[in-house]
């Protein structure tokens, strides 16, 4: 039986440059007329996939069930073969991930713009992952792009749209089309990572004294959360909250930190639950919060690792082959690495650079600061697995001191007092005027070219600390599996004492320009519990005060205070 191919007239759009993750803009610049359209048959120009297998899914946002049927009209048209589909048209990214791999399938769409608000007047992307589950690299991206440049056609062919909401076997045209369950693969995958009989007997006997709450943000996760801490786990209903998937996420922002996070931040506190967690929009962070104690992503990278050969059945049968971390985020787990006579890799920020690693089996745990927390089961960043890799350490660590309850601030202690701290901070100032971001990048460069700040001395008003400038660089990097170069990937202030503040410009809003600086700064272990046990800007604070002086953050923004602190 033979269909029509429709062949639609269309113009480029400028600006559908893929970013670290996807392109991301407004969902009204989407729902223009053949906006979307053109941005998914480029990547069907870009990448054959005539006669391959692709998976759909997404965080369930606003215009992801009208895109679902826009990609099955072109994708068809475009001659794959197979479409495997998440039910309702939802896929955690690490599911979708999963999924590719699990199914030998040759790639994905993912309708995502992470941990950004949902909604007719928020944000939409649309992303592709290669077949290794990973996000496309920029060699395939920059592909994607230049197609959008010059597009003046994209093929359709028009059916009724399908039933996402009915599992199995059906068509779309000559395309076979699968609609899978979107949580089970997922929980079968960390079920053979984990030791889940371990975290449900540590949950289930100390129930009284460790409590658990996940909350899903109204993003992908609550159905995933709810299978395993009710369904596996057997945890009370009200260990999961927000955990229906919304359009609009509830109206909330869906990042996983201490600021969008207060719900769950405020009932830890109130109800003196021991161990509280988070996700983002689509499922690929995650955010760990205990009565009294927030884990910083770079430390909580760093405890995984740690822990993991000993705690986790996946490393303690496979082995750790090595871990990595991107530029921004602290040096923690650089001293478990050297600790261990592990190598530890510094990437760019995006996972796709991990995946390079992994693939060449020199990678096996990871992380950012922005959240994201992984290893080599997939080729995304895992905001689920990082929580579960959590308890499974913590139900280990109990095990092994039964007369005491290890919690998160005693993990976390006992970490310090091995490897010392490194105090760390993020500042994201977001939506600030694009210009004015340029100028703040440009006179770091001009510092950068001019040596002008080397061996200057900066005071802290409030504590006196001084810190003096040994150098300001720019990070480059050449991919040590295909030696792709990554130049300007942020700007880095190094202090003599070890302490170092880094700016970067982030490519995940999709509304002006997102600032982000990072600071940190070394103690350590000999230095004792007081000093260890700090609170983070208390630790930071002289540092940070010098990092603003410097750069001259605040004139250049035009802002006085950050967005988010984390």
């Amino acid at each position: 039986m033979s269909f029509q191919v429709k062949e639609i007239q269309t113009k480029p759009f400028d600006g559908q440059k893929p970013g670290t993750s996807g392109l991301r803009k407004r969902v009204k610049i989407f729902q223009q007329e053949h906006y979307t359209e053109n941005f998914v048959q480029s990547i069907f120009d870009a990448v054959d996939l005539k006669g391959k297998t692709i998976v759909i899914g997404g965080d369930g946002r606003f215009y992801s069930p009208e895109t679902v049927q826009t990609i099955l009209k072109i994708g068809s048209a475009n001659g794959v073969a197979k479409f495997i589909i998440g039910k309702d048209g939802i896929l955690s990214t690490p599911a979708a991930s999963n999924v590719i791999r699990k199914y030998k399938a040759d790639g994905g769409i993912l309708l995502t713009a992470s941990h950004n608000p949902g909604g007719p007047n928020a944000d939409f992307g649309i992303k592709y992952n290669v077949s290794n589950g990973g996000p496309a690299p920029e060699s395939v991206t920059n592909k994607i792009y230049e197609k959008t440049k010059t597009i003046s056609t994209y093929k359709v062919i028009e059916l009724p749209p399908i039933d996402l909401s009915k599992k199995g076997f059906t068509t779309y045209g000559p395309a076979n089309v699968e609609i899978i369950d979107s949580v089970a693969d997922y929980v079968q995958l960390l079920e053979s990572i984990f030791d889940f009989p371990l975290i449900k007997n540590f949950v289930q006997s100390r129930s009284n004294e460790f409590k658990v709450l996940f909350d899903g943000m109204h993003g992908v996760t609550g159905p995933y959360g709810r299978a395993i801490f009710v369904d596996t786990l057997g945890l009370p209903e009200s260990s999961v909250q927000n955990a229906i998937p919304l359009p609009d996420f509830g109206g909330g922002h869906p990042d996983p930190n201490l600021t969008y996070a207060h719900e769950l931040v405020e009932r830890v506190e109130r109800d003196n639950i021991q161990f509280g967690a988070a996700s983002d929009g689509d499922g690929d962070r995650n955010m760990i919060y205990g009565k009294g104690a927030f884990v910083t992503p770079s430390d909580s990278v760093a405890i995984i690792a740690d822990w993991a050969a000993e705690a986790i059945p996946y490393f303690k049968k496979g082995g750790i082959h090595g871990l990595a971390r991107s530029m921004p985020t602290s040096a923690q787990i650089d001293y478990v690495a050297k600790k261990k006579g592990l190598q530890c890799h510094v990437v760019p920020t995006g996972w796709k650079f991990f995946g390079n690693l992994m693939d060449a089996g020199q990678l096996s745990i990871c992380g950012e600061e922005s959240f994201g927390t992984g290893s080599d089961h997939i080729r995304e960043k895992d905001g689920v697995w990082a929580i579960v890799a959590w308890l499974n350490i913590l139900a280990y660590a109990n095990q092994q001191s039964p007369n005491e309850l290890v919690g998160i601030k005693e993990l976390l202690q006992k970490h310090y007092a091995v490897y010392g701290r490194s105090f760390f901070s993020r500042y994201d100032y977001e939506e600030v005027s694009s210009e004015g971001a340029q100028k703040l990048v440009d006179a770091l460069n001009q510092h950068i070219s001019a040596s002008s700040l080397a061996e200057t001395t900066h005071t802290s008003k409030s504590t006196g600390q001084k810190f003096t400038v040994a150098e300001v660089s720019n990070f480059d990097y050449t991919d040590p599996i295909d030696h792709s170069v990554s130049k300007n990937q942020g700007q880095i202030v190094r202090f003599d004492d070890g302490s170092r503040v880094v700016f970067r410009l982030s490519g995940t809003g999709s509304h002006g320009a997102t600032v982000r600086m990072y600071v940190e700064r070394y103690v350590l272990a000999s230095a004792g519990p007081e000093e260890l046990n700090k609170d983070t800007q208390e630790g930071l604070k002289g540092l940070i005060e010098v990092a603003l002086e410097i750069s001259k953050l605040r004139e250049f923004l035009e802002r006085e205070k950050p967005t988010v602190i984390t």
